[in-house]
């Protein structure tokens, strides 16, 4: 079932983290209908391609014609919340805007996700995640001393500072118009979520305590107790040493003297980096890992993505699970009473229309006017 269970959601075929925050208020057991354009998305063609689309059937509606449109706003109707993609404009063009569609139904919480904003001088300019990290702050902040910005995928403004935060905004929201009775539109912006997602540097900075220049903080790889350094067989270990009990833990297992290796003298942060690295270099990755896993030295391996689902933790807390052959993680939060069910079988798009009481235009027959 899950905790959104009941919670119907329409979702107008998009990509990126419009999809995403329909994945995730899926798999948390909302009632979650996919509108594809006819011929789908090239990006999102079906569940099986792409975890992403899982949880949830689609339809393929024509918004460029009457039937189409009249199809969406019989949805709609039905819906606790829409999810849209666009720049801001084409879904008033095509006569979906939010005026129309809360007319339809006063109660609709209408999700909209963009880049810059539904206002602003850039809102319709086109850009990815990379652009709205960087106008954000964020994408600066990022890079090691005297080296060029470097992305982190596109996790922190298409999924963390996007789809998450649009998952939010819609129940919020949905949980704001059970009180009230009316919808609203939730504008979420990708710059706008990634800024918000470097609040607390924004608080060092404040206190003086976070500096400018990127590479020589501690979070930003200028410290030698939060780096990542390589091992002997090409492998790496993460450190995170941050608190001092954790970072003694780890002096005594790489047999340092805490009198010779201070933790907050900036000025030998370089130099202690060094001596950190020529430690890591004697082992393997294996060794390192028997050595700290349960030193409290807050000191990991380095997965990558095909060995992350075989780890013991990850294994024994099934954080991924396989479906339509597809490794993937697993439904995330955790809820002790309505627990998500990543195996749920997907319903049909005519049996999600039966539940919402919806019925769609005829399909025209062959060789019939249109």
């Amino acid at each position: 079932m899950g905790p959104l269970s009941g919670l119907k959601v329409l979702e107008l075929g998009s990509i990126g983290p419009g999809p995403f925050a329909a994945m995730v208020l899926s798999d948390l057991g909302a009632d979650v209908l996919r509108v594809e354009r006819p011929g789908g998305t090239a990006l999102l063609a079906d569940a099986g391609a792409d975890p992403v689309a899982r949880g949830r059937p689609s339809v393929g509606v024509d918004l460029k014609t009457d039937d189409g449109r009249a199809d969406v706003l019989r949805m709609a109707a039905a819906a606790d919340a829409l999810i849209e993609g666009n720049r801001p404009g084409v879904l008033e063009r095509l006569g979906l805007g939010p005026e129309v569609l809360l007319a339809r139904n006063p109660r609709l919480v209408v999700g909209r996700m963009t880049g810059y904003g539904q206002d602003g001088p850039l809102a319709r300019v086109p850009g990815h995640d990379v652009n709205y990290l960087a106008i954000s702050g964020a994408l600066g902040a990022i890079a090691r001393e005297g080296e060029r910005p470097l992305f982190p995928l596109n996790l922190v403004g298409d999924y963390g500072g996007g789809g998450l935060l649009l998952a939010l905004g819609i129940v919020c929201g949905a949980f704001e118009a059970r009180r009230s009775g009316r919808g609203q539109v939730v504008d979420a912006a990708m710059v706008d979520g990634a800024a918000l997602l470097t609040t607390a540097i924004h608080g060092l900075r404040a206190s003086g305590t976070w500096r400018d220049t990127p590479g020589t903080n501690v979070l930003d790889s200028g410290a030698h107790f939060y780096e990542v350094y390589a091992t002997n067989d090409g492998g790496h270990v993460a450190v995170g040493a941050i608190e001092p009990q954790f970072y003694g833990a780890l002096l005594e297992v790489l047999g340092l003297d805490p009198a010779e290796t201070p933790q907050w003298d900036r000025g030998r942060w370089p130099e202690l980096k060094e001596r950190f690295a020529q430690c890591f270099a004697r082992r393997s990755t294996e060794e390192w890992r028997a050595l700290l896993e349960h030193a409290d030295a807050c000191t990991t391996p380095v997965l990558g993505l095909a060995d992350a689902p075989g780890h013991p933790h990850n294994a024994a807390r099934g954080t991924f699970f396989e479906r339509d052959g597809v490794v993937q993680p697993a439904p995330a939060p955790r809820f002790s009473r309505t627990p998500a069910d990543p195996h749920r079988p997907v319903p049909s798009a005519e049996d999600v229309l039966r539940r919402w009481g919806v019925q769609r235009a005829p399909t025209p027959q062959a060789g019939s006017p249109s």
